[in-house]
């Protein structure tokens, strides 16, 4: 099932900061982005739920420490694709 990924101000303001400050991660996250188009629980990504402040969010690894926060949302009336938010991009301490 293909997804929407919806990149949100925020991702995108996230997302040029760390690929100026890594630019080696531009393949291995554009990989990624892939793979969650495609199934966002893949198991090469480890989509896992968050908790705390992030409670209703979801992460994903897209590197070894690289995570890429997302929220699914619901699209109206017609379910499909299914649309998911992408909220930030960086390294494990820095998203969470």
């Amino acid at each position: 099932m293909n997804r929407l990924l919806v990149r949100t101000p925020a991702f995108m303001r996230t997302a040029k900061r760390f690929l100026k400050r890594h630019p080696e991660a531009l393949e291995s996250v554009a990989t990624t982005l892939e793979l969650m188009e495609n199934d966002l629980f893949d198991p090469r990504l480890r989509s896992h739920k968050l908790k705390g402040e992030l409670e209703g969010s979801w992460a994903c690894s897209g590197g070894y420490d690289i995570r890429i926060v997302f929220r699914l949302a619901r699209s109206t009336p017609d379910p499909s694709p299914e649309v998911v938010e992408l909220l930030a991009i960086g390294r494990h301490e820095d998203v969470y």
